[in-house]
């Protein structure tokens, strides 16, 4: 063999060892992601009922990071912004995609998306569980950059014996959901092999979603005659027995949550994966369970006995909103060998923000001229950041149970909510001395209020304009 042949050949063994300890070095990667948890729901952030050992751990062993947000407090917008660091107004999916009446709407595949990128890049990647992206086959996730999925195209299913997609075909499963997709991650887990390449396995519960029963009886016992605290018991005609209700049935099915993300990270030591695992735990949306009278998320719902009356857009009963109870999420990384546990990380994030950092943590790039709107958490993770825009920005435009164009505007301070569709529905609250946001400003005498009003609206309009929001030409009446 000449030695022309002979270092050619050394060279291609050389780059191909060289891309093997590249392949190993990359991490794999679990993003679990929850449906409708509240950053209260925790023990770790203090709710004197929540039974959460396993997340508390999780969240304890690396990064908690107390200001993360979610750019729309609803599924579907938030979820496509996760997956493509876009905002709904941008990719057209501003509210939940309701099932029957909305099928031929869905991501379009034609987006850039962090699974596609990493699964170009050599990972094995899959979803497990909820979806909500587009029930048509043109809008299947398999064509959005997961290599498997299992789970509910939709948004809803029972919590237990639901309908989910198996192998491609849509059957009834018996069992209780929760149990169901986790099951399905630990059986995926240890079918997986390392000459697979590093894998990135999302897990999206559909939990603590209502409805919240059945869940099983260990999870449902702790609660079961619990008189449960509740945020603001005389807040005006607030029905208190409804709230505690809800309120024991949700901390029962976030119970079922945590079990089982305990499960899930049994498995992952189990199987050998755990150091060389980094861990996302967060949210969809945050959640209302009688904060400033009302239940559910940014599409809320009064919970008193007497709501105010309907408007012309917006049902009596209703209350769209973008309190931070709402657009708060829990969230937390565990990255080993690099986070020490115990960090507590205060710089506001948000969901855009998923798509760089997941690329980046897993040594791929982002194409030239892809449209990313949020930053890399990596330096922020590492502790050496050296400066953070901690201002966020948020739309939700309801369509469904209401019809509002809701932009907003928050800074450490202050926080500005504008209705451009509903005169009258504007907000401005002071975070400094009203965290929970119970007293609007908007109409105050106070010589400083009209500045930061000045300020936070020409704020909301830059970014209108930035991303081309179609709201933007009523928002220039203002």
């Amino acid at each position: 063999m000449g030695r022309g042949i002979r270092g050619l050949m050394v060279g291609l063994l050389l780059l191909a060892a060289a891309m093997e300890l590249r392949a190993a070095e990359r991490p794999n990667i679990l993003f679990i992601l929850t449906d409708d948890q509240a950053p209260w729901a925790l023990g770790l952030a203090g709710h004197p009922h929540a039974s959460t050992p396993h997340l508390d751990a999780l969240f304890r062993s690396g990064a908690y990071l107390v200001n993360s947000f979610t750019v729309t407090p609803v599924c579907s917008p938030s979820r496509a912004s996760l997956i493509s660091s876009r905002y709904g107004s941008e990719v057209g999916i501003t509210d939940w995609i309701k099932p029957g009446e909305e099928s031929a709407l869905g991501l379009n595949p034609k987006l850039s998306t962090w699974p596609r990128l990493l699964q170009q890049s050599g990972y094995r990647t899959a979803l497990i569980g909820k979806w909500h992206l587009g029930t048509e086959d043109r809008f299947h996730p398999t064509l959005l950059g997961y290599t498997n999925f299992m789970g509910l195209r939709g948004g809803g299913t029972s919590p237990a014996n639901p309908k989910l997609e198996v192998d491609g075909v849509e059957r009834p499963v018996r069992g209780l959901t929760t149990d169901i997709l986790t099951d399905e991650a630990i059986r995926w887990l240890r079918l997986h092999q390392a000459n697979d390449g590093p894998f990135a396995l999302s897990l999206h519960y559909r939990a603590p979603h209502s409805a919240w029963l059945p869940v099983r009886e260990s999870d449902w016992e702790p609660f079961d005659t619990l008189d449960p605290q509740i945020p603001k018991p005389d807040y005006p005609n607030l029905d208190t027995q409804r709230v505690k209700k809800m309120t024991r049935e949700y901390l029962a099915s976030v119970k079922g949550v945590d079990r089982n993300v305990g499960r899930l990270l049994e498995e992952l030591k189990l199987q050998g994966y755990e150091k060389d695992t980094i861990v996302i735990f967060s949210s969809d949306h945050g959640y209302n369970m009688g904060h400033n009278g009302i239940w559910h998320k940014g599409n809320g719902h009064w919970v008193l006995t007497e709501p105010p009356a309907a408007t012309s857009n917006i049902p009596r009963g209703q209350r769209p909103n973008m309190y931070d109870n709402s657009l708060r999420v829990p969230t937390c990384v565990r990255w080993p060998g690099v986070i020490p546990a115990g960090t507590v990380i205060h710089e506001t994030i948000s969901n855009l923000d998923w798509f760089p950092t997941i690329v980046e943590l897993a040594g791929s790039r982002i194409p030239k001229g892809t449209i990313v709107r949020g930053h890399s958490l990596v330096p922020v993770l590492r502790g050496e950041a050296k400066s953070w825009d901690n201002d966020f920005y948020a739309e939700y435009s309801t369509k469904h149970q209401s019809h509002t164009h809701m932009r907003m505007y928050r800074t450490a301070e202050w926080k500005l909510i504008r209705d451009f569709l509903n005169s009258g529905r504007d907000e401005l609250y002071d975070l400094r001395h009203d965290p929970a946001e119970q007293h609007n400003l908007i109409d105050s005498t106070d010589p400083e209020v009209p500045k930061v009003i000045a300020n936070l609206h020409a704020r909301i309009l830059e970014q209108m304009r930035a991303i081309n929001d179609p709201v933007l030409p009523l928002a220039e009446q203002r």
